[in-house]
């Protein structure tokens, strides 16, 4: 039983690792990515959707996404909703498809989106620390109803915290690919 309480944490933790990735995709490197645009939300006929349900997103040249909707009324909303996200660029609309043309970020803006990824990376961590904590609550709750033996309290301790620390050096290594990959030029 205790061996299965700790591989549920571990899935948690791994769950937690796929976040990041995710968040982690979201920030721009000067190279056009089609998940820049997951987290923009175009309304659509009131219904906030996203630009992939409503358009197929492609990579025509390295810095340019074209998206081109299935409904040419979207246009207009698909360009409004990216001018007004986070991103910081300017998408030109030709009456067919919309282009995005991602500029080379400037050592300011570089510097900007290192902090950027190194706050993700520490809000993982947080979260991986927070997992282990309600572990290991748990397993002194079990130890306080008689449950488990303070030998197997100790060791579970002990595999929790070597499984958070791989997740932790994980995070680490993550973080540092991605901040490689933001300040090459």
């Amino acid at each position: 039983m205790a061996s299965e309480s700790v591989k549920t944490y571990e899935e948690k933790m791994g769950k937690t690792i796929n976040v990041l990735n995710s968040e982690l995709a979201s920030i721009r490197a000067g190279r056009a990515n089609p998940s820049l645009l997951d987290k923009i939300m175009v309304d659509y006929f009131g219904t906030p959707t996203p630009i992939q349900s409503l358009a197929a997103v492609s990579v025509s040249e390295s810095r340019i996404l074209v998206i081109q909707p299935w409904d040419k009324n979207v246009l207009n909303a698909v360009e409004k909703a990216i001018q007004k996200s986070d991103l910081g660029i300017n998408p030109s609309n030709d009456g067919n498809v919309i282009r995005v043309a991602f500029p080379q970020p400037t050592e300011e803006r570089r510097k900007e989106l290192c902090k950027k990824a190194q706050k993700f990376g520490e809000d993982s961590k947080i979260a991986i620390r927070s997992i282990r904590r309600d572990a290991n609550e748990k397993f002194k709750t079990q130890k306080k109803k008689s449950e488990i033996t303070e030998d197997d309290l100790k060791d579970l301790e002990k595999e929790i915290q070597t499984i958070t620390d791989k997740f932790i050096k994980e995070i680490d290594g993550i973080t540092a690919k991605k901040e490689k990959e933001i300040l090459e030029i």
